[in-house]
């Protein structure tokens, strides 16, 4: 394909099952017009209320992060708390070891009923908003973060996106988030930006491997109006790899 220079290549690609609970990082992801196949099938309530989780608002569940989610190759969900095994979901099962884990009764349900496997009764839950079809970071921005706040770990788990691209650091600049209304072209894959990420409290969380970091979103409020990433439109749906190369168009 014809463009400009080489911006940078795809270094992690992840696409997240279950909302607000850990993401599963692939080697490859197929991107159609709304979304990422299999991206955001199921979310975890409350059962008392049925409220969906939210991480970002109420401590409660901030421990949602660290539950390990995957599909299987039937594309069924599967949990795993930390130190437990994998579970199917939704079911008893699974719902008592989320439920143990984070010390209220909890289910996982999902959004539509063909998202779950065949023959499951159990009850739908809301999606909590309409997700973009693509979160893009860059490493750039990660590493202008790293520079304002050094102590802290911008890891790309604490930012939820689906592709990540390796591109060098550019000094004062969060790259991506000047690019709005920019085409891009990752390898077949072609997408309009259609704006910045807005960061909410899920950033500042604990996950494995890093702690609990206020500064994380205070920075990004103040360097860069709360954003980290853009979200963007799909022009031209594809299959994407790691490695894949990443160019304006």
């Amino acid at each position: 394909m014809q463009g400009e220079a080489l911006l940078g290549t795809v270094s992690d690609l992840w696409r997240y099952p279950a909302s607000s609970l850990a993401g599963e990082r692939l080697d490859a992801i197929l991107v159609d017009q709304e979304s990422i196949d299999g991206d955001r099938m199921f979310g975890l309530v409350d059962v008392s209320d049925n409220e969906i989780a939210r991480p970002d608002r109420d401590v409660k569940w901030h421990r949602v992060p660290r539950i390990k989610t995957r599909l299987s190759p039937n594309r069924e969900l599967e949990v795993a708390v930390p130190d437990g095994d994998w579970l199917a979901a939704p079911g008893a099962e699974s719902d008592r070891a989320v439920s143990a884990y984070l010390g209220f009764a909890a289910s996982i349900r999902p959004f539509r009923r063909e998202n779950a496997a065949p023959g499951y009764s159990g009850p739908l839950t809301a999606e909590r908003y309409r997700k973009a079809p693509i979160h893009l970071l860059t490493t750039a921005s990660l590493a202008r973060l790293k520079a304002l706040h050094p102590e802290g770990v911008p890891d790309p788990r604490r930012f939820r996106p689906n592709i990540v691209v390796d591109m060098a650091p550019i000094e004062g600049s969060f790259p991506e988030t000047e690019w709005i209304g920019r085409k891009l072209a990752i390898g077949d894959l072609l997408l309009t930006i259609s704006e910045p990420c807005r960061r909410c409290g899920f950033t500042i969380i604990a996950q494995d491997g890093f702690d609990h970091d206020p500064a994380i979103l205070r920075n990004l409020v103040r360097h860069n109006a709360h954003n980290l990433g853009v979200y963007c439109t799909v022009d031209q749906p594809a299959r994407v790899e790691i490695g894949a190369a990443m160019r304006f168009i």
